[in-house]
């Protein structure tokens, strides 16, 4: 996604004992500069860092930071799609609304740093349908398309999902100069 910007980019495993940063923010923000943060102070370079998950309406936002841990300890997708299906049995369509978020971090070794966010909604499906993706993808439908994102081609949902909303706005932000590095 960032591959037209002509930057250098590595990536975590570019280096070396790299810390395992734990994920126990209250927001996908918290995490995300979190992680941007422990990563810039290991490497001393800047660094972009994210954190995303599912927000259900009728969960009052849940499952949220915990999207990847949602049905416990040795969580899969499966697993948290089963959960989720659960606890939805009775809840009307109208009331089924959510949304993937994604936040963006960038993280200067200054301890200066800049967010993104991007945001795609949508409804609970009641059952599972497609095989793309991952995570809830099977169960996350878009009503303008009529599909869940598990069966739209990858290349749509790399220019509409949530990450793809979050990292356009950091492009946004790095062709109009707000902040000069490398990265």
């Amino acid at each position: 996604m960032l591959e037209d910007l002509g930057i250098d980019i590595r990536s975590l495993i570019d280096y070396k004992d790299v810390p395992d940063v734990e994920e126990d923010g209250a927001s996908f923000f918290e995490n995300a500069l979190k992680k941007a943060k422990a990563i810039s102070e290991h490497t001393g370079e800047i660094v972009l860092a994210d954190d995303s998950g599912l927000e259900v309406e009728y969960l009052n936002g849940e499952p949220g930071v915990y999207s990847s841990r949602y049905s416990g300890e040795g969580a899969t997708d499966s697993s948290n799609i089963k959960k989720l299906l659960l606890s939805s049995e009775g809840v009307p369509i109208e009331r089924r609304g959510a949304a993937f978020r994604c936040v963006l971090v960038l993280y200067f070794p200054d301890g200066k740093y800049m967010s993104f966010e991007g945001r795609l909604e949508g409804i609970i499906h009641d059952k599972p349908q497609g095989d793309g993706g991952f995570g809830y993808d099977p169960v996350f439908f878009l009503p303008d398309l009529g599909l869940t994102v598990a069966q739209i081609p990858p290349e749509i949902k790399n220019r509409i999902s949530h990450r793809a909303q979050a990292v356009l706005k950091f492009k946004e932000a790095y062709r109009r100069k707000i902040f000069s590095c490398k990265i």
